[in-house]
């Protein structure tokens, strides 16, 4: 059995922008929507049978209590936030699994469900499908694995180490050091990729670095 557990905001932002790239800058009445079920119909029809997607309507989280700069949901245009509860209703009438995040992140969904869907024994492997790096922290090995359907690549934890030059459970520690302009947060001033990941893999987590560090 293979787990298919979709990042629901990501494909109705990426369907929303890449219709009205395609319609001189007009946006169909629910496009979005009908551009995601026709994604997820798509991968059922080729065989996907254990399918999860996660929204959150891009919400303010106790993330923003612990950095005031994290992102919010200020500047969502009207026309694509009209159109969450109307997926998140046509994929439950679907029979698909749907988590609509009230109080976290999508992220934070994807994640949990990853991490039970590996603990199942009957699960082959977990598909992630976000380019979100956030969700590389919980790649493993090849079984569980994050899956960008715009590139069409799939990324296992020698994939991540590959790109990032860290290992999956230090991809946090990582975008610490760097920061994440999506998310709202800076990094540390004088660190880039290569420095960051030059220290974890010296010191391992943040908590282990030494003052001198």
């Amino acid at each position: 059995m293979i787990v298919h557990l979709i990042d629901g905001t990501y494909e109705l932002f990426r369907h929303f922008y890449g219709q009205r790239r395609f319609n001189n800058g007009q946006d169909k009445p629910f496009g979005a929507v009908v551009g995601v079920l026709n994604t997820v119909l798509e991968m059922i029809e080729n065989g996907a049978t254990h399918v999860g997607v996660a929204t959150d309507h891009v919400i303010e989280s106790f993330r923003n209590q612990l950095w005031p700069g994290y992102k919010t949901g200020d500047g969502i245009e009207p026309a694509l936030l009209a159109q969450f509860h109307p997926l998140e209703d046509a994929l439950a009438a679907m029979g698909v699994a749907v988590w609509p995040m009230i109080e976290l992140e999508a992220d934070d969904a994807l994640a949990s469900a990853a991490h039970s869907a590996a603990a199942d024994e009957g699960v082959q492997k977990v598909c992630i499908w976000t380019p979100d790096k956030d969700l590389a922290q919980c790649v493993r090995g090849d079984h569980v694995v994050q899956v960008d359907r715009r590139t069409q690549k799939i990324r296992d934890a020698a994939g991540v180490r590959e790109k990032f030059g860290v290992e999956p459970a230090l991809i946090p520690d990582f975008l610490a050091l760097v920061g994440d302009a999506a998310d709202g947060y800076p990094g540390l001033e004088g660190i880039g990729l290569v420095s960051a990941a030059r220290l974890l893999g010296r010191y391992g987590p943040l908590e282990s670095f030494p003052p001198e560090a």
